[in-house]
């Protein structure tokens, strides 16, 4: 049987999900997994919080609670977030583990002992008013790169590059420039791994292109070796006495996260044979375009450094932003949409339907705007698929006191329609499984459309003779719906299933079934209700998105 491990990029445990990252990374994982748990496949699908850092520990200070207290208390904010919109994750761990800190240093002994790490003293930030060394995110400046301003010393957000040096460097805590001072740092030498990325990326025909073409450039101009040290007291620990009081950087450890995160879910399942599983089943990591660098470079470079004791992942599917109102999401001013907040105001299914709907497999940035939320909630999820269930099950009651009728011989638009019920679950599938979610949800529309059309050309209201036919067949369309729906809009699937009257759970069915026409004649449906409610923007108070 197929094997797949799943894993979304690490909830940084400093502040709530919003939208942003739903729409890059959680949610396309989620409905990949859920496709694929439809298909007999042993899927895992893996999580953690990123605990570790400056922002965390100057926060676990401000609110005099310990840094392990923080990021529990976020890791569990964050879990009740996801679980609120159906993400389902088989594992949610944390980088603070102790299997994670284990496995972390590890994994340094190795590239010790291979000789791919080395010792040297650097010159780093300090600030002379807060009295700390400043790594990654507590310097901002410009972009050597490409000169945007207010960039952190570690990414930059606007290029995507890693840079060697900020310029014009400031303090993000109290604004001023810091000064600098030695220290000695251990690092990692990617540099010598130029040519086997190099190989991976170009001979990895499952990545994405536009992604590796710029990674290959990156290679091209030279790559730097990569400072895993950090002068702090909150972070896995560097596993040498010389280096009492640092920790490691937290893009070395996050990623080794994954693979921790598995072992322990394995090994807390009974089975210890989690390395051998990885290596035996495909890889795939989603993330944004925003941590490219880090997964491309960083993470493929410290496993073949270890000698390949864990495979490379064969897929990295990457996404773009999301835009709020065509301007940047930023927590930071506040511009966004947090999870939380959008459910309080609408159903989880109807986050997870647009988004799926708008989200293409590339990094491209999109655009969340509430008009465009709304026209489409209203008038494809509503008025094209509810519609067409709803009508559906409701003429059964009507006119066939709840039994799905007995049908006779097909007309040609009956056959047609029972065309695309037997091919439709398959073009849905081939594109979730090439990562197309935007495709597969297209497909669905389409098949919705061209149900609502032959219901409507049948008219089952008035033609009595043509009327079994069409409720029957139109029973079967709602149920190969249901399981068509289920990895994009979970809630809503498990509701048609119970209103069509049919036993188990829709999670639980083979997606090949879904292109069978299994509904039995004479079958009492349930209960019948509208599945989805129209939105109405008058009765909405969205004054907190307003654009200036």
């Amino acid at each position: 049987m197929k094997n797949l491990i799943i894993t979304s990029a690490l909830p940084y445990a400093n502040g709530e999900i919003h939208l942003g990252h739903i729409a890059s990374t959680y949610l396309p994982a989620d409905i990949f997994t859920r496709y694929w748990r439809h298909m007999e496949t042993n899927v895992y699908h893996l999580c953690a919080t990123d605990d570790f850092g400056t922002p965390i520990l100057i926060n676990a200070e401000k609110e005099s609670v310990t840094p392990q207290q923080y990021v529990k208390s976020w890791r569990d904010s964050d879990l009740k977030d996801f679980r609120s919109l159906n993400i389902s994750f088989d594992y949610f761990s944390q980088t603070s583990s102790e299997e994670n800190i284990q496995l972390t240093q590890e994994v340094f002994n190795k590239l010790c002992k291979n000789g791919h790490i080395y010792e040297k003293d650097i010159v780093q930030f300090f600030c002379d008013f807060d009295k700390k060394f400043l790594p990654d995110r507590y310097v901002v400046g410009k972009c050597p790169f490409c000169l945007s301003e207010n960039q952190y010393s570690d990414l930059c957000e606007n290029c995507g590059r890693v840079p060697d040096k900020i310029l014009e460097p400031r303090c993000r805590i109290c604004g001023n420039v810091p000064v600098k001072k030695t220290s000695a740092h251990y690092f990692f030498r990617l540099s010598t791994f130029a040519e086997k990325l190099r190989d991976w990326l170009t001979t990895n025909l499952n990545l994405q292109s536009d992604v590796t073409s710029y990674v290959l450039k990156w290679i091209d101009e030279g790559l730097d070796d990569w400072d895993i040290t950090r002068d702090l007291s909150w972070g896995v620990p560097i596993p040498r006495k010389e280096a009492k009081g640092q920790v490691f950087y937290g893009w070395f450890d996050n990623h080794i996260c994954y693979i921790s995160s598995f072992l322990s879910f394995l090994k807390e399942s009974g089975n210890s044979d989690g390395k051998e599983l990885w290596n035996n089943s495909e890889i795939f990591h989603f993330i944004g375009k925003d941590i490219v660098y880090h997964h491309y470079l960083f993470l493929p470079a410290i496993r073949m450094g270890i000698g390949y004791e864990y495979k490379l992942p064969d897929y990295i599917p990457t996404r773009g932003h999301l835009m709020l109102s065509n301007r940047k999401i930023s927590k930071s001013r506040g511009w966004y949409i947090g999870l939380r907040d959008f459910l309080q105001l609408f159903p989880s299914d109807y986050v997870r339907f647009y988004l799926a709907r708008v989200t293409p497999y590339s990094q491209t940035d999109i655009n969340f705007d509430w008009d465009v939320f709304i026209e489409r909630i209203n008038n494809e999820l509503i008025a094209n698929v509810g519609n067409f269930i709803h009508r559906t099950l409701s003429f059964i009651n009507s006119t066939f006191d709840g039994f799905v009728p007995n049908p006779s011989v097909y007309d040609d638009d009956d056959l047609s329609v029972e065309d695309r019920i037997s091919t439709t679950p398959e073009l849905v599938g081939t594109a979730i499984s090439n990562n197309e979610i935007e495709k597969a949800m297209k497909e669905i529309l389409d098949f919705s459309s061209n149900l609502n059309r032959y219901f409507q050309k049948k008219k089952p209201w008035k033609e009595r003779e043509t009327a079994q036919n069409t409720l029957y067949i139109s029973a079967s369309a709602v149920r190969t719906l249901a399981i068509l729906l289920d990895p994009f809009i979970p809630v809503s699937a498990e509701r048609i299933w119970n209103q069509l009257g049919l036993t188990g759970s829709v999670h639980d069915q083979n997606w090949s079934r879904a292109s069978q026409m299994e509904m039995k004649a004479n079958h009492k449906i349930g209960e019948v209700q509208p599945l989805f409610q129209k939105i109405e923007k008058s009765k909405l108070n969205l004054d907190k998105w307003k654009v200036d």
